[in-house]
C-alpha cells in the first residue's frame, strides 16, 4: 500500500522554505511521524482543520494533509525545547 505523500515528499515540502546551505527543519520520518502524530492529537482534542477535508478523513490523515500542504509550521528541534 503507497501513502500518498511519501515520507520524501513530506521532507521536501517542509524543508521548501528553507535557504540553501542552512539546516533543514526535518531531515528524518521519525520527525515528521512525531509532528503529525502530535497534530493529530490537537485536532482529536478539538482544534479545527486548518485544510479542507472530508468530515470522515481520520485526524491523523488530516494532519499529514495539513504539514504538506504547510499550514502547520514544524519548528527545528531547537526551537521545541
Amino acid at each position: 500500500m503507497m501513502i500518498h505523500p511519501s515520507y520524501k515528499e513530506m521532507i521536501t515540502a517542509v524543508n521548501s522554505e528553507v535557504e540553501d546551505g542552512t539546516v533543514p527543519v526535518v531531515s528524518s520520518r521519525y520527525s515528521i511521524v512525531m509532528a503529525t502524530a502530535k497534530r493529530a492529537r490537537q485536532l482529536i482534542d478539538g482544534d479545527d482543520a486548518l485544510v479542507e477535508s472530508g468530515e470522515k478523513e481520520k485526524p491523523l490523515s488530516v494532519a499529514v494533509e495539513e504539514v504538506y500542504k504547510g499550514a502547520v509550521k514544524i519548528l527545528p528541534e531547537e526551537e521545541n525545547a
